[in-house]
């Protein structure tokens, strides 16, 4: 089990913004949909997912599709900008940030190659599109964007790696960060070793959430994590995570072939802080906190509503 997850390579490091890295962020559309190629390798197919009438296509481009790992990089952003946005900042489409901070956030090792990746990674979600259909008003739109709209190196060291970075995020992804379409992850999400491990964990956050249960059967979830290999050796690998248990939150069984999700403890959203904040009580916070919310984000949240109503 030891060997199953990363080592926390920057446990003792201090950080001048340390709530950035006690709260991840992950977008709710992206989780449902295998959006990520699981390949280590470059992956230049064209992925095609149909469900209820709505059709997906994924693009690589020459790079090929970006990957769950390139993700990290859309993860760091999300929750920079939610931090900011809860803090009552305002916030951009397009955002700076140093690439060291990204690496040590993201529980990556320093070191040359690391900057080479990054890199390589700004390019494939740069250059991967997604098409989709959307119905709205009983027409029916196709619309076909980016992971990101833009990237540009603003300034690298002597040695040339990068130093800070500017990204532009597409409108899918910025609002889903407006309209707080997100879903808070466990930091060890970052230690998981295995493509198809972090991908098991995004649909356990997203559709086991607080509850105590999800089930699924193998051959569904073989479909949403949008794993290539023959049901056999996938059969296999989910009994190999079944046996270490190493996923954050959440603990993995099967039996004649239908997978059960159920939660290791109970989510720190559910437990409240000894003190709230004045004039919101515990069972407002049970009633109006959002997916993903933390009781303290709530009651703050709300005590706020509170004041700007009785301002008016």
């Amino acid at each position: 089990m030891v060997n199953s997850l990363f080592p926390d390579r920057h446990k003792q490091r201090d950080f001048f913004t340390c709530d950035v890295f006690d709260s991840f962020k992950d977008d709710m559309a992206s989780m449902e949909h295998p959006v990520f190629s699981l390949s280590k390798k470059p992956d230049h197919r064209m992925l095609v997912y149909e469900r209820n009438d709505m059709v997906i296509k994924i693009k690589p481009s020459y790079t090929g599709l970006a990957t769950i790992f390139d993700k990290d990089i859309l993860l760091y952003l999300a929750s920079s900008l939610m931090n900011a946005k809860n803090s009552g900042e305002k916030i951009s489409q397009t955002v700076r940030f140093t690439s060291y901070d990204y690496i040590i956030s993201t529980n990556k090792s320093l070191g040359g190659a690391q900057y080479k990746i990054l890199k390589e990674g700004l390019e494939r979600l740069n250059g991967t599109l997604i098409q989709t259909n959307i119905k709205t008003g009983g027409k029916e739109i196709t619309k076909e964007f980016g992971l990101i709209e833009s990237w540009g190196i603003i300034k690298e060291d002597s040695k040339g790696k990068a130093v800070a970075i500017e990204v532009k995020l597409s409108d899918w992804f910025f609002n889903s960060i407006l309209g707080e379409d997100v879903l808070t992850l466990d930091k060890a999400y970052f230690r998981l070793r295995k493509p198809t491990e972090r991908r098991l964990y995004e649909l356990a956050r997203k559709h086991c959430g607080n509850q105590n249960i999800w089930k699924i059967k193998l051959q569904n979830l073989k479909e949403k994590l949008g794993v290539t290999s023959q049901m056999k050796l996938f059969r296999f690998n989910i009994k190999q995570i079944i046996e270490t248990n190493h996923l954050p939150e959440y603990n993995i069984s099967m039996k004649d072939d239908v997978v059960k999700f159920t939660r290791k403890e109970p989510p720190k959203e559910k437990i409240a802080p000894s003190i709230l904040p004045k004039h919101v009580t515990k069972a407002e916070v049970d009633k109006l906190a959002k997916p993903g919310e933390s009781y303290d984000e709530a009651a703050n949240r709300i005590k706020d509503l509170k004041k700007a109503l009785n301002s008016k």
